[in-house]
């Protein structure tokens, strides 16, 4: 009977989650103390290729299932990752499936990263269409989207949840050009106190979200145009 129970809870847990990540690749490894884990194009200079992640079935916890490609990233020194898209039988990539997917990891040296160009992107992160107001200007975003909005310098941009007790921000491009990334959240969250990757700044129903778990996210979203 106790064995039935347990095989009963594992299998929920499986159907909950509902995603597996595995390391299916590994070409080499790289001792490193980096932290980041950054979105990088394959063809970039100087990126040194580690292995392979693979990620199979679909998961609404978009911050869990990054935490692991994160720790499996880690295990072979890995600071940069890039989409190694499936191929139809006649050799063209097929379109990227959030259920199932591939990512090529690397080790890239902090200095060869690309510049950043001083972009607000906004995240949307529950089921249902979320309206936001972006200097006074209403916007849906859709489950699963982003917008990205390019940063004009000197302009104050007011980002609002649009919410009777809702979260209002103001944003400005700041001095050394750094993208800025946010989460419109259904509930608050709070700092995250592993080491994943995932950092969480409270504030309110708008959630500020470290770079990785960010650029991980404009992967598997859509941008809305």
């Amino acid at each position: 009977m106790k064995n039935l129970i347990t095989a009963i809870v594992v299998l929920s847990v499986q159907f909950i989650f509902g995603q597996n990540v595995y390391l299916t690749k590994v070409e080499k490894t790289n001792v490193n103390t980096d932290k980041f884990f950054y979105h990088i194009n394959e063809e970039i200079s100087g990126a040194e290729y580690l292995g392979e992640i693979e990620v199979q079935g679909y998961s609404k916890d978009d911050a869990a299932v990054f935490s692991q490609i994160y720790k499996k990233a880690k295990e072979v020194g890995a600071n940069a990752f890039s989409v190694n898209p499936f191929e139809s039988i006649d050799g063209k990539a097929q379109k990227f499936d959030v259920a199932h997917y591939k990512l090529k990891l690397y080790y890239l040296p902090a200095d060869k990263f690309s510049n950043e160009d001083g972009n607000l992107y906004l995240f949307a992160s529950s089921a249902k269409d979320q309206k936001i107001s972006i200097n006074r200007q209403d916007y849906i975003l859709s489950p699963r989207s982003y917008f990205k909005i390019p940063l004009v310098s000197g302009e104050v941009y007011t980002i609002s949840t649009k919410k009777l007790l809702g979260s209002t921000i103001k944003i400005q491009k700041n001095a050394k050009n750094a993208d800025q990334y946010y989460q419109i959240s259904s509930a608050r969250l709070g700092n995250s106190s592993q080491n994943d990757g995932t950092l969480h700044l409270k504030s309110g129903d708008i959630v500020g979200l470290e770079k990785s778990f960010a650029e991980f996210l404009t992967i598997i979203y859509q941008e809305t145009k």
